[in-house]
């Protein structure tokens, strides 16, 4: 796109880059009052905000504040409670052949950021970053998804009420935005969304060495074996593979249970999913016909392929819903095998040793999370051990994204450096290491050229033992 087409986003991005270097000098009290007054719009906006969602994704309120608002409202506390610490340099021991300096890591802002966001979560996957920004002393342009309209209007009104625009500033459209605003010197950017779309946005931010932060996706595994109490992990794979109509990053993707187990898991999942999303009410809707129609495909195909539905597979492509679905024989070569499912349907499938879940599992790309349901410390070192994931949770699904002290993120092609509390502060922020020399005679002029029989000794001992 020309300069010229689109000079607000190139005007914005100015301002944010200007002041990015100012901003460098905030002190703590002056992000943290930003935080609060960002806390307190929320609060007071709550209502607003939980219409927005479900506007956009026919979300339950109560699960609109328990998954977009309260989280965020966690990272607000979180930061403010901690960003004192969090902004102090951090002494460096000195060894020997340093003896006389002083060193400390110092954390300064990256400067200029650009936070893409997904709809899924559309409140709570653009504002979770902007605060580890805002806490960092970083300036903002955030670029909320199109999909999730009314929520994304909210979100630059918020913006637009809290913050300065060369502090934060929002930028609403589709791709030709997102492609203009990847196309600048941006000092760091944060991704959340599919591989495929990351790897256009890491290699944007190649042409200009910008950092990334990539939060992906994939399928995320989950393995309920023999030994585990199986009505408690029913409950808890139902309730989080279905909320949000599965349309999670981190929700099971494809469920491995042991042979002995099998049949029960199977009736006590038809009972939870019914129990809690059987109704309207608490259960939420597609977020656009083009998605909806994927998802369909992807059952069709694995029916095509002999898959059986043990429960739901009821699509209602007028109102965008689907029911919560599960599907047994499916075959691996299926497209919900391959494929990131991003949606209310989850292959079973069967196994009688656990090595084979493990190879299955290291044979496809590195998940964003692995589930493992198991009374057995045996297997769960083995599994924990011998396979690789952003992120494990033992005896539950999903809540580790909302843990206040856990650095989170993917690997490899499920994402790229972490985000989340002290985490989210560090992937905005540049470690400066920083070394104070004493003046005068030093430990390291002893080694300078030219080279004495004295200062080869120096050498030498230093090599071997130092």
């Amino acid at each position: 796109m020309d300069i010229s087409t689109n000079p607000q986003i190139h005007d914005l991005f100015h301002r944010i880059k200007t002041h990015s270097i100012e901003k460098r000098k905030s002190t703590l009290s002056e992000r943290k009052k930003l935080l609060k007054t960002l806390g307190d719009w929320i609060l007071n906006h709550r209502t607003q905000i939980q219409e927005a969602v479900h506007r956009d994704l026919q979300k339950p309120h109560q699960e609109t504040d328990l998954t977009e608002i309260f989280v965020v409202l966690s990272e607000i506390r979180k930061a403010k409670k901690n960003l004192r610490s969090w902004m102090m340099s951090k002494p460096a021991a000195t060894s020997l052949t340093y003896l006389g300096t002083k060193a400390e890591t110092f954390y300064e802002p990256k400067g200029a950021c650009l936070i893409i966001a997904p709809w899924n979560y559309p409140f709570q996957l653009a504002i979770g970053p902007l605060v580890s920004a805002i806490a960092a002393g970083n300036t903002v342009i955030v670029k909320p998804s199109e999909f999730s309209e009314n929520t994304s209007i909210l979100i630059k009104q918020m913006c637009d009420e809290v913050f300065q625009s060369n502090e934060v500033s929002v930028i609403l459209g589709a791709v030709e935005e997102s492609k203009e605003l990847l196309s600048l010197p941006f000092d760091h950017i944060f991704f959340t969304g599919s591989p495929q779309v990351g790897k256009i946005v890491m290699s944007a931010a190649s042409k200009h060495l910008a950092s990334v932060t990539l939060e992906l996706g994939g399928k995320s595994p989950t393995i309920v074996d023999k030994n585990a109490n199986i009505k408690d992990a029913a409950q808890k794979i139902a309730w989080g593979k279905w909320q949000n109509a599965g349309q999670v990053c981190i929700a099971p993707d494809y469920l491995y249970v042991h042979e002995d187990v099998k049949d029960k898991l199977i009736d006590e999942l038809v009972i939870q999913s019914n129990k809690m999303y059987g109704s309207k009410e608490t259960y939420g809707g597609i977020i656009s016909r083009h998605h909806h129609n994927r998802i369909n495909d992807l059952m069709a195909d694995a029916i095509d392929k002999g898959a059986n539905i043990e429960f739901g597979g009821k699509s209602d492509r007028d109102n965008l819903r689907f029911t919560p679905t599960l599907l047994s024989n499916v075959a691996k070569d299926s497209k919900v095998m391959e494929e990131e499912i991003f949606g209310p349907i989850l292959p079973l499938l069967v196994y009688h040793d656990i090595k084979n879940v493990i190879d299955f599992i290291n044979q496809k790309p590195k998940p964003l999370a692995l589930y493992l349901f198991s009374g057995s410390n045996s297997i769960i070192e083995k599994v924990k051990k011998e396979t690789s994931a952003g992120m494990m949770t033992i005896n539950d699904v999903v809540l580790q994204f909302a843990h206040p002290n856990l650095p989170i993120g993917g690997v490899n092609n499920s994402g790229i450096g972490k985000g989340h509390g002290h985490a989210g502060f560090i992937a905005f922020s540049n470690e400066k290491a920083v070394v104070k020399q004493r003046r005068g005679l030093t430990m390291a002029k002893t080694v300078y050229p030219p080279y004495s029989s004295f200062k080869k000794f120096m050498i030498d001992l230093m090599v071997k033992y130092f």
